[in-house]
């Protein structure tokens, strides 16, 4: 390859042994995002041409050929991003039962995070303003909005959609709105209504398509205190089609009615994040806390594809920060984002069956780690995953590395709340009650008296009335989250 010449798979951020497929749909995916109508940033022009030469060589068979003769041996190494894999043993044992097996993986930037831009936001506040959201609610939700309207930038672009049982844009996504019109149609929102989050969540979609620009942060934050009814597929359809377009979602649940299992799925299947609101005086700190989160944003999401290996099964996937949350393990996994000086950190669990353990080496999973950066609207080149581990006849004596340990050890009290949810689930009250008073006790270790007693309360609730308190199940499973959170973020090394 010339010297000075850039390598063409890296142009159009691909391996160099993907099919004719990947090629094109790379080609697509790149020149959406920096078609001339779309960007006028200085240089994308010169990248679009860049990306279109990539393309006509490498989508031809012959001169792909004749390009691959001119590279160099393949070095993967990215100079954007970078991973870290910590596995909890050196190798597994050949034994004829099934064994756990702990992968974290860490990526980051780079770069310095003094160097990396701030980006520009693209956001939609969609809010819940039906009849239960009336009082204090409604007053502290119009509240945040003022005061996220009044910390915008000149370049963020901003819109806010009210529903119930159909949706109103207040405010369309534009940049620069004025400040006081915007204000007034905030003041004038009135809660009336059912809730049906559909309509709320496709009115979000389509003010943030408006502004959909690859180098901004596209985000959607809905906000709800109720159950959606019947509508719940077509969201997580939609959320699905957000994440094709790099579009996240964020759920916030006020209060102690609305379906965190479902605010869940929604926002694992873009990366994103569920936030439990107890109180509405919190209502404005919490939305205020993931403004800034976006506004450190450096890579939108960390995409996993990856194909599933005979006899090991993804178990389980949690990520450990930025934000604490489960991970929807169907590939693609949207595993989140990057902030500028927070690395993103993902434990998983293999389990690995004992028919395939009767050879040298098992493979864990293979794939590809794809980041969409945030400032840098042309194409990623993908990191090669292979996780593998030998097999041997006797174990290791090796202590597992201490991130691992770290990890399992932050993860312990999640878990705990996470299998009594499950024993309850499936009509095993007094197992559940057991994790709780367990999930109590560990508790109180840490000098979490308040939150041990809830424990206590629930164990008691779910062995006398087969049911949890109105509140107590998310009390237990968002708080177990935020210990996760506390003083764990690890910045770049």
């Amino acid at each position: 390859m010339p010297a000075g010449k850039r390598d063409l798979y890296a142009v159009l951020g691909i391996f160099r042994d993907a099919t004719q497929d990947e090629i094109k749909r790379a080609y697509f995916d790149a020149a959406q995002r920096l078609h001339p109508d779309k960007n006028v940033a200085p240089g994308e022009t010169e990248m679009f041409l860049e990306t279109q030469q990539a393309y006509e060589v490498l989508s031809n068979p012959k001169r792909k050929s004749l390009y691959d003769a001119t590279l160099p041996p393949e070095i993967e190494t990215n100079s954007s991003i970078r991973h870290e894999l910590f596995f909890s043993r050196p190798s597994l044992v050949k034994i004829t039962e099934s064994q756990l097996l702990y992968v974290l993986l860490e990526v980051g930037s780079r770069e310095e995070s003094g160097k990396i831009p701030t980006p520009p936001l693209n956001v939609c506040l969609v809010l819940d303003r039906s009849t239960s959201m009336q009082g204090e609610k409604i007053d502290m939700v119009k509240s945040a909005a003022v005061t996220l309207i009044r910390g915008l930038r000149p370049q963020d672009v901003f819109s806010v959609v009210a529903f119930s049982d159909r949706a109103e844009v207040i405010i369309p996504a534009a940049i620069n709105w004025a400040q006081n019109k915007q204000e007034s149609r905030i003041h004038l929102m009135q809660p009336s209504g059912a809730t049906e989050i559909f309509q709320g969540l496709e009115a979000g979609m389509n003010e943030v398509r408006r502004s959909l620009d690859s180098s901004r942060v596209n985000h959607i934050i809905l906000l709800t205190d109720g159950h959606t009814y019947g509508d719940e597929q077509a969201c997580l359809k939609l959320a699905e089609e957000a994440a094709r377009m790099n579009i996240g979602i964020t759920g916030l649940g006020v209060g102690h009615e609305w379906n965190d299992i479902f605010l869940d799925a929604l926002a694992s299947r873009t990366g994103g994040s569920s936030a439990y609101i107890s109180t509405p005086k919190d209502i404005e700190r919490i939305l205020v806390d993931k403004f800034n989160a976006l506004s450190s944003t450096f890579a939108d999401d960390v995409v996993v594809e990856y194909k599933e290996q005979e006899h090991v099964h993804l178990n389980y996937a949690f990520r450990l920060q930025p934000e604490g949350g489960g991970v929807a393990l169907e590939s693609p996994i949207h595993l989140g984002p990057i902030s500028r000086d927070v690395a993103l950190k993902v434990l998983f669990e293999f389990v690995i069956e004992a028919e395939a353990l009767n050879q040298d080496i098992v493979n864990l999973m293979e794939g590809a780690i794809k980041v969409s950066i945030t400032a840098n609207p042309a194409p990623t080149p993908p990191i090669r995953l292979k996780l593998s581990r030998n097999i041997l006849a006797d174990p290791s004596d090796e202590p597992p590395p201490t991130s691992i340990l770290s990890a399992l050890s932050r993860l312990t009290l999640y878990r705990m709340q996470e299998r009594a949810r499950v024993s309850a689930e499936a009509g095993e009250y007094s197992a559940a009650s057991r994790h709780l008073q367990n999930l109590a006790t560990h508790l109180l270790s840490k000098g979490e008296s308040a939150l041990a007693k809830t424990a206590l309360m629930e164990a008691e609730n779910l062995e006398r009335m087969h049911t949890w308190s109105d509140a107590g199940d998310k009390e237990l499973k968002y708080k177990t989250r935020a210990l996760l959170l506390e003083g764990a973020k690890e910045k770049y090394k």
